[in-house]
């Protein structure tokens, strides 16, 4: 069971957050993008109120593949045969597999502040390594990460939203406090980490495998000018037109949170991407 939430009218968009957060990410924006679009936001599989399946030993279960299905399956259960696609963070990479996976489902897509998962693996210096330590972490087997982080959950939330350049006081209370509560679930913690654990194996299989295909639909990548991916030697759309046919590139002066940050600037670089013939 995925949980969605949809309203407006117009043309569809899917909106998909990252992690830790829940699809309460796009409260800031959400509602102004209704007001041209029908937009649907969900929660992965395995955060907030979707359900939590098994990733498996191979943890397939939570690969990227398996959520872009999930996502697909929503949208045209909503009657949405096409949609545009919008996804943050972890949200973004399963936006990215959507799109390879699925490109006749896409009509425009738009990642924001991440780099290709293959391309972050193959290219670990310390700085990324430092900044990224959670990837290195939740891969660990279970239960050491699962046991780690129940010895204070929000503790260990809080540091995360306010890491990567954001801070904490860039999100509504209202927000923390919904991702508190999913986070306090152990399961979804579990769930989480399995997404990781899916990133660093699985999902590298399938990255692999692609490397010889580009994304097809017309796309933007958005990152924060004071994030990670801002702030790497690479220039992020240099490292995107090598997987994407059409793509474009907007920053936005913000951290990795930045649809919560910086809302309005955000809203704004979105809204002329979709609309733009």
């Amino acid at each position: 069971m995925i949980t969605v939430r949809h309203a407006g009218a117009g043309p569809p968009v899917l909106l998909l957050h990252g992690f830790p957060q829940t699809s309460a990410m796009w409260h800031r924006i959400a509602p102004a993008l209704a007001h041209d679009h029908t937009v649907v936001v969900a929660d992965l599989r395995g955060y907030g109120d979707s359900s939590r399946p098994s990733a498996g030993a191979d943890h397939a279960g939570y690969s990227f593949r398996a959520m872009a299905a999930d996502q697909v399956a929503v949208m045209r259960a909503l009657g949405h045969e096409r949609f545009a696609l919008v996804g943050h963070d972890r949200g973004a990479r399963v936006s990215h597999r959507l799109a390879l996976d699925h490109p006749d489902a896409v009509t425009r897509l738009v990642l924001i502040d991440i780099l290709p998962t293959l391309h972050v693996y193959e290219n670990v210096d310390r700085a990324l390594a430092t900044a990224y330590y959670h990837w290195f972490f939740y891969i660990q087997p279970e239960p050491v990460p699962e046991t780690l982080i129940a010895a204070d959950p929000t503790g260990y939330l809080h540091s995360l939203l306010g890491g990567w350049g954001s801070g904490l006081d860039a999100f509504d209370p209202a927000a923390v406090a919904e991702y508190e509560r999913c986070f306090a679930d152990a399961d979804a913690r579990h769930a989480m980490l399995e997404d990781y654990r899916a990133g660093a194996s699985v999902d590298l299989e399938h990255d692999r495998a692609d490397l010889d295909r580009r994304v097809a639909a017309p796309s933007l990548v958005v990152w924060g000018g004071r994030g990670v991916v801002g702030n790497r030697p690479v220039d992020p759309l240099t490292v995107w037109r090598e997987r994407i046919a059409d793509v474009r590139g907007a920053v936005v002066d913000a951290g990795h949170f930045l649809v919560e940050e910086r809302p309005q600037e955000s809203l704004d670089v979105l809204a002329a991407f979709l609309r733009d013939p």
